[in-house]
């Protein structure tokens, strides 16, 4: 978990019990809190003080909404960070929130740890220390630690995972940490004929070969001072793989055709979602090689076993295509996220995607909604990959109520307070959904 430092934190929380709480424990961090539990309260009190570093408030107020108290302290402190607490039922508001400049929102009954994950990451970002690049998930937060400490060396990095996790986004990340500045050379090893990669990666001489008519730089000269990015790395054929040894190796190559060696300035970054051991034994990839691609190795984790990154993965690339979609729609339903969160994504992040994508372009209403990124399969409309929206809602109940069922030890008393709904309304959810036992 993120060490938090020292600072201020508006906390606006109207439920005593829940607001004590999360005052201890930010005091226990190293915070200051200034706690209030009406929207009017915290409004006059921002007012006549220093802003705090940033403010927790929660979307429904006994006085006033989280949402007007948002556009009141923005209208006088635009760079002020607010984090939403929100129950299931306010998603959608709390999303909107983040489209009008919120800094990020988290659903009741959240894990303490991920909440203060999620206010370090905030304040980084407010002091331009940037917040998570590649995810949210602990697995991901790992990788963006691990691409960090070797953003600095200059040894050979290994990168595997299944098609469409991440591999070249994790690439381009290493290579803004070490030298942005530099070029990115990436090389898709298996979109290359065979007996064309070789002359792609090293280049060659005028008249090396029939239709050689002038000298050719290949890419890992074009990629100088940068990182030489090679994808699909087990296609390479082993005739070219002692070629990439002896670069690694020597630090020079030579242009087919050529006499004079040219050094070699670049990092080798290398990805693949094959397994390089299977292939040494099959006599496909040459071991000693893969010796010298290892010296740094990671890898990305299916999306299937990171889902805290699937709703962040989707805010980006909706706020990424909504930028260059200007129409009706505004956002995501809660709905949708549900779908989202229930689909097995076997194409990983690339899937998501390519997803939102055709969503966005062909979304009718104001909110995505599962249909939109599930549409029914060619030849069936009624069949869809997500099932029926009762089905969606169901589990995303059981989630909720699980998880605050756990969080209070089973009391269905506190647990329902956690959930904004009263304890009859839950005992009757818990019966229908069979959890009553």
């Amino acid at each position: 978990m993120t060490q938090l430092e020292n600072r201020v934190v508006g906390l606006l929380e109207d439920d005593p019990l829940m607001g004590e709480s999360l005052s201890q424990r930010l005091s226990l961090e190293g915070f200051d809190v200034r706690w209030w539990q009406t929207g009017r309260e915290a409004v006059e009190a921002l007012a006549k003080t220093s802003p705090p570093d940033a403010l927790i408030c929660d979307i429904r107020l006994p006085d006033m909404s989280g949402e007007d108290v948002f556009r009141s302290v923005s209208a006088s402190t635009a760079d002020l960070p607010v984090l939403f607490m929100t129950a299931y039922g306010d998603i959608d508001q709390a999303v909107q929130l983040m489209r009008s400049g919120a800094a990020d929102y988290i659903t009741k009954p959240f894990d303490m740890g991920q909440f203060l994950d999620r206010l370090a990451s905030m304040m980084r970002d407010r002091r331009g220390e940037g917040g998570s690049k590649l995810g949210v998930s602990g697995a991901m937060r790992e990788v963006e630690y691990f691409l960090t400490r070797i953003a600095g060396q200059s040894g050979p990095l290994l990168i595997t995972g299944e098609t469409g996790v991440g591999k070249e986004v994790s690439a381009r990340h290493l290579h803004a940490l070490s030298n942005p500045k530099s070029p990115f050379v990436a090389v898709n090893c298996a979109a290359i004929p065979a007996d064309l990669l070789e002359s792609e990666i090293f280049g060659h001489e005028k008249g090396a070969f029939t239709g050689a008519q002038s000298r050719h730089l290949g890419y890992a000269e074009r990629a100088r001072d940068g990182i030489l990015f090679l994808d699909e790395i087990g296609e390479m054929p082993t005739s070219l793989q002692a070629k990439l040894l002896r670069l690694i190796e020597d630090r020079s190559f030579h242009r087919i055709g050529g006499e004079t060696p040219v050094q070699f300035r670049a990092r080798v970054v290398t990805a693949t979602n094959r397994d390089l051991s299977e292939a040494i034994s099959e006599g496909r990839f040459r071991e000693d090689l893969l010796f010298r691609l290892d010296t740094f190795s990671i890898e990305i984790p299916p999306l299937r076993k990171r889902p805290e990154d699937i709703g962040w993965l989707l805010d980006r690339f909706v706020g990424e295509f909504l930028d260059v979609n200007a129409g009706r729609l505004r956002g995501v339903s809660a709905l949708a996220v549900e779908a989202a969160l229930g689909h097995d994504w076997p194409g990983n992040a690339r899937e998501l995607r390519n997803r939102i994508e055709r969503a966005i372009a062909l979304a009718t209403g104001e909110l995505l909604m599962p249909a939109d990124l599930f549409p029914p399969r060619r030849g069936s409309l009624a069949e869809t990959s997500t099932g029926p929206l009762a089905d969606i809602r169901d589990a995303a109940e059981r989630r909720a109520i699980e998880g605050a069922l756990r969080d209070t030890a089973g009391q269905v008393q506190e647990a329902a307070r956690l959930l904004c709904i009263s304890r009859t309304t839950l005992w009757e959810k818990m019966k229908r959904l069979g959890l009553s036992d």
